[in-house]
């Protein structure tokens, strides 16, 4: 059974149903075991479908209603208001609907995976935050896309996934030099790093920070994804061992009513 976690915030909240799922409850095997949802992967593709479907299954929608993209750490938002092919996913980082019934799924494997709902007017939206992305505003476009389909700044509820967290993020002057080249007052989500001229960076709450100043609400799962290789795939912990292949964990949210 696929396994998932909820923010409390989201799942309080009639007509909803959203998860950010972990790496257990599937039948992907070696690397990619076990509920690896990417599509763009070297995953044998049945089971990646079949794990797909059983997180489909685990919000009570048809595998079909799981609508996922081709990410590209950018900054593109996706509208969906008909279901498009796997095959011709948009090239996008984000996507927003008011169509009940469509789960709108995002992989991460470390970046972070965030969540949007305003359940009064019907609107969600999920994102795939890496840093790139959320430097570029990935996460105010989704917000646009959501005001454009109806929702309300100040109603918008917004939830940021397990991702990899400041103590296990350690980065290069290349990216802290991208986020303070946009706001030289984020040098505050950088920690000194025990290596000179390294850093650690705060994704989670850089991301929480960037959505709060967009006047939305915002809730931060504790969860981090490099040490937890039990629950979850990483980008980083992969690279530190050698690198191969990696599977990625999915995040949804639906309208189900």
């Amino acid at each position: 059974m696929a396994v998932f976690v909820t923010a409390g915030t989201l799942a309080g909240q009639p007509g909803l149903a959203h998860g950010f799922f972990t790496r257990r409850g599937g039948v992907s095997k070696g690397a990619f075991a076990a509920l690896n949802c990417s599509l763009s992967g070297r995953d044998d593709a049945e089971a990646v479908r079949e794990n797909r479907r059983r997180a489909a299954d685990a919000l009570g929608l048809p595998a079909q209603a799981l609508i996922g993209l081709t990410q590209v750490h950018g900054a593109a938002v996706a509208v969906l208001d008909t279901p498009w092919p796997e095959e011709r996913r948009p090239r996008a980082d984000a996507m927003v609907t008011r169509r009940p019934g469509l789960a709108l799924g995002i992989v991460t494997a470390d970046c972070a995976p965030v969540l949007f709902a305003d359940p009064a007017a019907g609107v969600i939206g999920a994102a795939h935050a890496g840093w790139r992305g959320a430097v570029a505003g990935v996460l105010e476009a989704t917000i646009q896309g959501m005001l454009a389909l109806g929702a309300r700044r100040g109603r918008i509820l917004a939830a940021i996934g397990p991702c990899i967290r400041q103590p296990s993020y350690e980065v290069g002057p290349d990216l802290r030099d991208a986020v303070i080249g946009r706001a030289a007052a984020d040098a505050r989500f950088f920690a000194e790093a025990r290596r000179e001229g390294r850093w650690q960076f705060d994704l989670a709450g850089y991301c929480a920070a960037r959505l709060a100043a967009a006047g939305v609400a915002v809730e931060v799962t504790p969860h981090d994804t490099l040490p937890n290789e039990a629950d979850f795939f990483s980008h980083r912990r992969n690279t530190l061992a050698g690198g191969g292949p990696i599977g990625h964990q999915l995040s949804a949210i639906a309208l189900t009513g």
